[in-house]
């Protein structure tokens, strides 16, 4: 009867953790991954994490393997942008009170607050050289405006006026930053101050990402009844999916720096813009954008 009991024990023993090891290490437990971004060499992602009701950030290796922590407050880091020297991530935090610009090194030391504002700052990118960061932010308006700073967070431009400009990105020629306005792409041109329309509501596009030559750019857009990705010529003329998930939404692109992947989010259960629920997965992919195959990351 003992060893009935023992060998009864064993296996419930073993079943947890076999369960345990399941939701945990292959990925199949509820995850709220987001935001995702590359290293310069193209072999390393970085995105925010959320758990116990705050985000945090992370990289993770292209296998999916080798994660770690880089961020964990108390307050919410998100949407990480590497350098392109790779010696500094900029990222968005509420840390004192509204969601402000920092800095900090790869290994997550040194953070170091670049805007002061009592609007809300989010959403850092970098110029190719380096030299300026883009963001967005409601400092002049209640709707998001596209500004630019010098790397250290000095002499803060302004670049849209009247709410028009969100997920910037610049373009890897550095004379131009995509963006989306409303619910369609556009690029300014740095010199001429103009915008260009990309795509025409209800063909729309949003949160863009250029290809390492600059002569595409990948988005996201709802145009077939849910969200997929979709690739366009720098012009806007050619367009086509890239993306379309078996069930749910794929959101947030990011190209990598070599023009090989795309980094985005899956949300199985659709409803991209409920973050509130405790019960969405928000899963990081990457694709191959020559032969399409997919790997998950989160985990």
């Amino acid at each position: 009867m003992l060893r009935i009991l023992f060998v009864g024990l064993i296996v419930v023993i073993l079943g947890g953790f076999g369960w345990w090891y399941w939701h945990h290490a292959t990925g199949s437990g509820v995850v709220h991954d987001s935001a995702p971004s590359w290293a310069p060499d193209s072999q390393q992602v970085v995105f925010s994490s959320e758990s116990d009701g705050t985000s945090d950030l992370y990289s993770v290796d292209l296998a999916g393997r080798e994660r770690q922590l880089l961020a964990q407050t108390a307050s919410n880091e998100g949407h990480p942008a590497f350098a392109p020297n790779g010696k500094l991530i900029a990222f968005e935090t509420d840390r004192d009170g509204n969601y402000e610009i920092y800095t900090m090194r790869p290994n997550g030391e040194a953070p170091r607050r670049l805007t002061d504002h009592p609007g809300r700052d989010m959403e850092p990118s970098w110029s190719p050289d380096g030299r300026w960061s883009v963001f967005m932010s409601t400092r002049d308006n209640p709707d998001f405006d596209v500004y630019r700073m010098d790397a250290d967070g000095k002499n803060v431009q302004r670049m849209t006026t009247g709410g028009a400009g969100l997920y910037p990105q610049y373009a890897p020629d550095g004379a131009q930053i995509a963006m989306h306005v409303a619910r369609d792409l556009y690029v300014l041109n740095l010199k001429s101050g103009t915008m260009r329309r990309l795509t025409h509501e209800p063909m729309n596009g949003m949160y863009p990402t250029w290809s390492s030559d600059a002569s595409q750019v990948a988005f996201m857009s709802w145009r077939n009844g849910r969200t997929e990705l979709f690739t366009a010529t720098a012009g806007g003329e050619t367009q086509q999916m890239l993306v379309s998930m078996p069930a749910g939404d794929a959101v947030d692109p990011r190209w990598s720096p070599d023009g090989r992947y795309i980094a985005f989010v899956h949300v199985p259960g659709g409803g991209a813009a409920d973050v509130s629920r405790a019960d969405q997965q928000r899963i990081v992919y990457v694709v191959d954008v020559k032969t399409r195959r997919l790997t998950r990351l989160s985990r």
